[in-house]
């Protein structure tokens, strides 16, 4: 795959801070008859929400509120989810029901909640007890599901009195990753099938072939999102903080050494048809600013993550004629089975289509400069 990046047609600069520029462009570009309650644009709107939290900037707050509001109706349903799917994925947007409720008290918001809780209380599980990916999927756990599923359900545990939830939020993390995790390269797997009757599966292993930086991507965004409502008491928390350090740790021997940024294909480097990705290496870079505001992660994991964002704005990052800023190199999706049949091959990731300013890049983009933003701030602070 020979991947050129047009040449930018207004200089890279910094004012106003790239969150605002990135959200700006992103929600000029969005058509909400065209939205979808989806778990990418929950990532974006979930950005959105991080910005008015930065900003105080009530035109996002309304931006948040429109979209949830073309499909949480009067009684609290939830326009075209449906639980019989049992779809991890549908939790994702409902993230963005907690501060409206908070916000506002309004029932609807409440009710919605219930619907999803209502999903993970029958959804179905592992012989273990890991939720599966989706009920196609059978007796599978993807990397994906726990960003997903697992921090709502973290969330509504804290925001509703479920203290006895977490020991289930903490097994679905531990779970994965004890399954996932490769002994060699110290990076995760994007699946596992607990069955190993998918084509796709080892046979001993019962994980995918590869490793994708996204689906690693989505893992480390959860370990520091749920790592925010996490019992500082709860067992599980030191075990959350060691994977998240040797994850990143192991994530960070394969950033490109001229770039800054991560491939497709993370440890396959420059393997003809592998690319820079944007959406993975915005999340990683998301998971450490953040673990690094938090205090989880030292100092010295915000120059990582400077340098791929810096690598993002240099590499990936267009401005179009009305300043506009555009997104490079997005993976547009990827996952396992299903119909037509996705093999889980080299071949496979580095052959889905390859889209400029898909929200799976864009949202991530956009919560990564916030964050990057607020790191920032943070580091100058405690130098004062």
């Amino acid at each position: 795959m020979d991947y050129r990046l047009p040449s930018p047609t207004t200089p890279l600069t910094e004012s106003p801070p790239w969150s605002q520029r990135i959200a700006a462009s992103a929600l000029t570009r969005y058509d909400m008859a065209q939205s979808r309650w989806h778990y990418k644009h929950g990532l974006l709107f979930k950005g959105v929400y991080h910005l008015w939290q930065k900003t105080g900037n009530g035109r996002y707050w309304q931006n948040l509120r429109d979209y949830v509001d073309h499909f949480v109706t009067p009684s609290g349903k939830i326009q075209t989810y449906r639980e019989d799917t049992y779809n991890i994925d549908d939790i994702n947007p409902g993230k963005l029901l907690f501060p409206l409720y908070r916000e506002t008290g309004e029932v609807r918001y409440r009710q919605a909640l219930d619907r999803l809780r209502h999903q993970l209380r029958h959804h179905p599980r592992t012989n273990e007890g890991g939720f599966w990916h989706k009920k196609i999927y059978p007796y599978q756990m993807w990397l994906d599901g726990l960003y997903m599923g697992s921090v709502f359900y973290a969330e509504y545990a804290a925001e509703f009195n479920e203290p006895e939830a977490f020991d289930d939020v903490a097994f679905q993390f531990l779970t994965v990753e004890k399954h996932t995790r490769d002994p060699q390269t110290g990076l995760l797997f994007h699946a596992w099938d607990e069955s190993r009757q998918m084509p796709w599966a080892n046979k001993e292993t019962g994980c995918s072939p590869h490793f994708w930086n996204r689906a690693i991507g989505w893992y480390v965004m959860a370990l520091v999102d749920v790592l925010d409502i996490f019992p500082s008491s709860h067992p599980a928390r030191p075990q959350f903080l060691t994977i998240l350090e040797r994850t990143l740790t192991a994530v960070t021997r394969y950033q490109d050494p001229t770039t800054g940024l991560w491939w497709q294909v993370l440890d396959q480097n420059d393997r003809p048809g592998n690319y820079l990705e944007a959406s993975g290496s915005c999340m990683f870079v998301y998971a450490m600013a953040k673990g690094v505001r938090q205090g989880i992660l030292r100092q010295d994991w915000l120059p990582v993550a400077q340098r791929a964002f810096n690598g993002l704005l240099h590499n990936l990052v267009t401005i179009d004629e009305e300043g506009r800023v555009d997104l490079h190199g997005v993976c547009s999706t990827a996952g396992l089975g299903g119909v037509p049949y996705r093999d889980g091959s080299f071949e496979y990731y580095v052959n889905e289509p390859i889209i400029t300013n898909d929200l799976h890049g864009v949202g991530a983009f956009l919560n990564a400069a916030v964050e990057m933003e607020l790191a920032a701030t943070a580091s100058k602070e405690s130098e004062t």
